[in-house]
């Protein structure tokens, strides 16, 4: 896991990349970003720590969080769904 400041750097970065606003960190096209680099910053340790099942209720937890806010933005507007998805490359 990064640390504190380089997290903050990583969501700065995010927020800059997705949002509306340079500091802008509750639209859900950012937050989806933010959870996206985190599960992704998770997937090295359970390929090597596979029976670690409390950190995986966690990570469970992320995906359904991550869920929740796609189909949210869908709902809202798709075109800002079908981006999001294409530049985070999260469907085939």
């Amino acid at each position: 896991m990064p640390k504190k400041t380089e997290a903050k750097e990583l969501r700065q970065n995010l927020a800059q990349k997705f949002g509306k606003a340079p500091n802008d960190t509750g639209s859900p096209e950012v937050q989806i970003a933010i959870i996206t680099e985190r599960l992704n910053q998770l997937m090295p340790h359970f390929k090597e720590n596979h029976k670690d099942h409390h950190s995986r209720r966690g990570l469970l937890k992320l995906v359904g969080q991550r869920k929740r806010l796609l189909s949210y933005l869908r709902k809202k507007d798709e075109n800002r769904y079908v981006k999001i998805i294409g530049e985070l490359g999260l469907r085939k």
